[in-house]
């Protein structure tokens, strides 16, 4: 009997080159003092998380280096650094990191509002490249996970790191899920945005639950009726 694994271990292994080394450098040295959402903890673990899910659902080294960089422009530099990361990485890459950015400040200080930025994100994301809106995509998946394991230990504190409030919050990753699909779905990018999909919903499910006071249990309240 012979084991039939998933399709997507059928796939021939490329090493990775010295190109994915020099990206992973400069991400390090780029977001160095920038922690993940004031948690304390290294913002690379975040850039090394996006790259690993491209890995995982079928991207190749450029779009793993697009992930290592999708964040440099709108936190670091804005157009100047996107130049910079085509100089060094090439064309393909920073048109990858372009279609990931919703921000092009200088000082991220001054970025433009949180509605403004996403509104606008929403408006063009549907008319990026699949292997765009792949990358894309695959940052929020990471953010989505993160945010559904914040949920189920710390509960509803864990929407207060965003700089939106909770409603609008999912209704941008939900949002997210219709542009991605109005793109056009490749093989390579369906399982990616439906498991996005689901992650989303699960969010939106665990955080409604968290919302309501939960009902006691019915031989509770019948003792309660009694006492009065």
């Amino acid at each position: 009997m012979t084991t039939k694994f998933p399709a997507s271990f059928d796939r021939k292994f490329i090493p990775l080159t010295t190109r994915f080394d020099h990206a992973l450098l400069f991400a390090s040295q780029v977001h160095r003092h920038q922690d993940r959402k004031k948690s304390g903890i290294p913002y690379l673990s975040h850039l090394l998380g996006v790259a690993s899910i491209v890995l995982d659902y079928g991207g190749d080294e450029e779009m793993a280096i697009a992930a290592l960089l999708h964040d440099a422009v709108e936190d670091h530099g804005g157009r100047p650094m996107l130049k910079v990361i085509e100089q060094i990485f090439g064309a393909r890459v920073a048109k990858i990191v372009d279609g990931c950015t919703d921000s092009y400040a200088v000082d991220p200080k001054k970025k433009e509002s949180w509605e403004r930025r996403k509104f606008r994100y929403l408006h063009r994301v549907c008319h990026e490249d699949a292997e765009t809106r792949f990358v894309s995509a695959a940052d929020k998946l990471y953010n989505v996970r993160a945010v559904l394991r914040d949920l189920r230990y710390d509960g509803e504190v864990a929407f207060a790191r965003f700089s939106a409030p909770k409603a609008k919050t999912l209704w941008y990753y939900r949002s997210l899920v219709r542009e991605y699909r109005l793109g056009g779905v490749t093989h390579r990018l369906k399982p990616l945005i439906d498991d996005l999909d689901r992650v989303v919903t699960e969010v939106e499910h665990l955080s409604g639950l968290l919302a309501k006071p939960l009902p006691l249990p019915r031989r509770i309240t019948t003792k309660l009726k009694d006492k009065r």
